[in-house]
């Protein structure tokens, strides 16, 4: 019983990873200094305009990808502004929505990256997308004869997590599953080996009548 159990458990959870959650190493620096080339980034896989269960908010950070754009390879950038945002870079501050952004993330500080300015009114199911690295990032800035710039929520593939412990929590339950499952197997052995090597009860005889 106890290796029942561990192997559902077990099962349960690899199967939660592998249909929830991927993993990917971003090649280039456009999201440095927040993740830098070869670091292991845990992603949430999404299916459409949601990720987990939840909506991609301003200021996530999404894999996504677009046949027409960076040969058709999934790229992360960060959710400057959604559907109905105006994103105004005026050469020297970035606003949504008439609002300065704050930005702790961007790389030394660079708000622009030598682009220049910008004013764009994200359509309806669409995000303006940049990376944390402005001066090495292609991103919607450079796109702008494209919907200007933007893309479709449709076509983000996955979310970075805020945190780990979702994965890190399923990873346990996959560990303490084969633990559980090895634990059965071990007392199911012993058992059938006590059961061998118990002696036979002795035989009994009928006494002779008188």
């Amino acid at each position: 019983m106890l290796a029942v159990l561990g192997i559902v458990l077990a099962a349960g959870a690899l199967g939660t990873v592998r249909s929830d959650y991927t993993t990917v190493i971003p090649s280039g620096g456009s999201m440095e200094p927040t993740y830098a080339p070869g670091d292991r980034i845990v992603i949430a896989k999404t299916s459409g305009a949601k990720t987990s269960g939840a909506k991609v908010r301003r200021g996530d950070v999404v894999l996504f990808g677009l046949p027409d754009r960076f040969e058709g390879k999934p790229v992360l950038k960060r959710v400057i502004g959604l559907g109905g945002d105006h994103v105004v870079f005026d050469g020297t501050r970035l606003t949504v929505n008439d609002a300065p952004l704050k930005e702790p993330y961007l790389k030394d500080g660079e708000v622009d990256g030598g682009h220049g300015p910008y004013d764009v009114k994200v359509p309806a199911g669409r995000m303006f997308l940049l990376g944390d690295h402005r001066a090495n990032s292609n991103d919607s800035r450079y796109f702008a004869s494209e919907d200007s710039g933007t893309v479709p929520v449709t076509a983000v593939r996955g979310r970075v997590l805020d945190d780990d412990t979702a994965p890190v929590m399923l990873g346990l339950g996959v560990l303490l599953g084969v633990v559980l499952a090895l634990a059965g197997a071990v007392c199911t052995l012993v058992g059938w080996l006590t059961r061998r090597r118990r002696p036979a009860a002795p035989a009994l005889f009928a006494q002779p009548l008188a």
